[in-house]
């Protein structure tokens, strides 16, 4: 069977909340136009636009709302016409399930909107507590329940729909123990990608598996070599000398770990249709990758599918005579609507270009650095398990401390921790103004071409 789930933002969520509860105690209902991450067995709806019905037009009672259709026209224009899926949410107060009311409606709304627009789509209940359940509706009034809902912000929200708790085995009796059960069990119904599969990659691949994530996606296309053995968890002589593939190598010890984590293998540039539509399809990603051009993209990706994005990044400066300059990491975390790598002013569009050139065409590349027209991009970078895995285990643990609010301090002000060890200096500050170059693609979903960029289409292609 299909699984659905649906996304919001953590803003998109605080302003559905404050119009379905106005104070008054009486329902109240708003249509969400949803962007798509259309995967064959399980769809994600990201949460595009919110369009609140105005309480003066409704029949608003504390059990029922009735309210007119004359917005349907226009937004199932928009959604036909750019592949959207339209989501009708109200208010319950402490009433946890659909009402007999509330099928009867959708039975009889959502049969005309798939005339109209091809689904999938559905009706959610927001409580007054904030959490939201919802459901599917087929074209003939069947119902589907949403796999979960989740909120994308300085907090990560997951409601889940299954009905029975989660056994917690002997291997994962420490990790509830930290974090309680109800961590252990959003951990067991994630979906995570890892961008990079090397140094600090295989780190948060081996933490993360550890921690009993459920669904791991491992995206890289390199192989194993001699000079990465002293830094890829998990990597043996053997397999440099057999060049496997290091998501091969890394997903080969997940498995033998038995610790029922599902992964998925894409030996494939992040570039890749595949790959992007396997990123697409999880709930959070971790970036572990060297590449401007690569980091970019992945920020684009985690910004039309409103991924929770955990970007990670060494730096080693050393004189290969055995003296360090610098040695520091940073991590960044990342949500829809926020700031970006770019906003942070971790990178330019012009190494964006330059690293894009490298990777397509090397050899124009160097003839442009020659003569001097473009900045060169680090080609080979030194680096050491002992840092790879201390920024690695920031990283998973900044992760956990949104699943799990432990802090003491709003995570807030935790959207980017940096360390020098070489300085003895940490620090971590929050978030800046949202991007003004990926904020407006926030929950677009599917598009052709793929996130805008017509290179992606014409890799399809060939």
């Amino acid at each position: 069977m299909k699984l659905f789930s649906l996304t919001l933002t953590s803003q998109q969520h605080a302003e559905l909340q404050a119009h379905l509860f106005p104070g008054d105690g009486k329902e109240a209902v708003a249509l969400l136009l949803c962007g798509r991450a259309a995967g064959t067995e399980k769809t994600r709806l990201v949460v595009r636009s919110i369009h609140p019905v105005a309480h003066d037009v409704c029949e608003r009672t504390p059990e029922s709302v009735t309210w007119p259709t004359d917005m349907l026209p226009d937004l199932l224009a928009q959604a036909a016409r750019y592949g959207w899926s339209l989501f009708k949410m109200h208010g319950h107060i402490a009433f946890d399930r659909f009402s007999d009311i509330d099928n009867i409606a959708d039975r009889a709304l959502f049969p005309g909107i798939h005339g109209w627009v091809e689904g999938p789509h559905g009706s959610a209940v927001m409580l007054d507590c904030g959490r939201i359940f919802g459901r599917c509706v087929t074209d003939v009034g069947g119902f589907i329940p949403l796999h979960h809902v989740n909120v994308v912000g300085d907090d990560l929200a997951y409601w889940q729909t299954a009905d029975q708790s989660l056994p917690v085995p002997e291997h994962a009796r420490r990790v509830a123990q930290s974090f309680g059960a109800g961590t252990y069990e959003q951990l067991r119904r994630l979906r995570i990608a890892v961008v990079g599969c090397s140094g600090t990659g295989s780190v948060v691949i081996d933490q993360l598996s550890r921690n009993c994530v459920g669904e791991l996606v491992l995206v890289d296309p390199d192989r194993i070599e001699d000079k990465n053995l002293n830094r890829i968890v998990n990597s043996r002589r053997a397999d440099a000398v057999g060049g496997r593939f290091k998501v091969d190598v890394l997903a080969d010890a997940i498995e033998a770990l038995d610790f029922g984590t599902r992964v998925e293998r894409y030996p494939v540039s992040l570039f890749s249709p595949k790959a992007l539509e396997a990123v697409a399809s999880c709930d959070i990603v971790f970036g572990c990758m060297d590449s401007v051009d690569g980091r970019h993209l992945l920020n684009r990706l985690a910004t039309f599918y409103q991924l929770a994005y955990f970007d990670l990044g060494v730096k080693l400066e050393a004189d290969g005579k055995g003296s360090v300059d610098q040695v520091c990491g940073t991590v960044h975390y990342l949500k829809p609507g926020g700031s970006s790598l770019l906003s942070r002013n971790v990178y330019t569009l012009e190494q964006v270009r330059a690293a894009g050139l490298y990777r397509v065409d090397p050899a124009a590349y160097r003839d442009l650095r020659e003569r001097g027209y473009i900045k060169g991009v680090p080609e080979d970078r030194p680096a050491v398990i002992q840092l790879n895995s201390l920024i690695a285990s920031l990283a998973v643990n900044e992760l956990l401390a949104r699943l799990h609010p432990y802090r003491l301090d709003p995570n807030e002000e935790f959207a980017i921790h940096r360390v020098s060890l070489s300085h003895a200096i940490y620090e971590h500050v929050g978030d800046g103004e949202p991007c003004p170059l990926l904020v407006r693609h926030i929950g677009r979903g599917d598009v052709t071409p793929l996130l805008d960029m017509p290179e992606l289409s014409l890799k399809e292609a060939a």
